[in-house]
């Protein structure tokens, strides 16, 4: 018998704060990131979140994120987890008066593959999914 393996998806800021070192991270986020016996995800919503907010001149600290976004997930040892139709059609009818598209990515990713989400944002409440912090 193999051990339990937990699976986990982390919000952009979180993936940020992580490969900036930033003292904001929670030790709880830190201590799930840092367990190799968890798997950690990555949306492809972070990436297109990452690349949008670097063209529009608002993502300071990490300026190759969206350009090596695949290279510096992988470095970390983070899995990624692309956008499929389910999800699409999830975060659309999601019910939830919240107008982010990427948090409706997030909340459908984190319902639809029964992962928690790691994130410090209080706007998740408005779903039900699991949010660690």
């Amino acid at each position: 018998m193999g051990s339990l393996m937990l699976g986990y998806l982390l919000d952009t800021h979180v993936l940020l704060w992580w490969l900036t070192n930033d003292r904001r991270l929670s030790t709880t986020a830190i201590e799930v990131i840092e367990n190799r016996s968890n798997v950690v995800c990555v949306s492809a919503a972070s990436a297109c979140e990452i690349a949008t907010k670097t063209r529009l001149g608002k993502l300071n600290g990490v300026p190759e994120a969206a350009e090596k976004f695949g290279e510096l997930s992988t470095e970390h040892g983070f899995t990624h987890l692309p956008i499929t139709f389910r999800h699409g059609v999830f975060a659309g009818g999601l019910e939830a008066a919240h107008r982010d598209p990427v948090d409706r990515m997030l909340a459908a990713q984190s319902t639809i593959e029964a992962l928690p989400l790691i994130s410090r944002d209080h706007a998740f409440a408005v779903f039900d999914i699991e949010v660690v912090w």
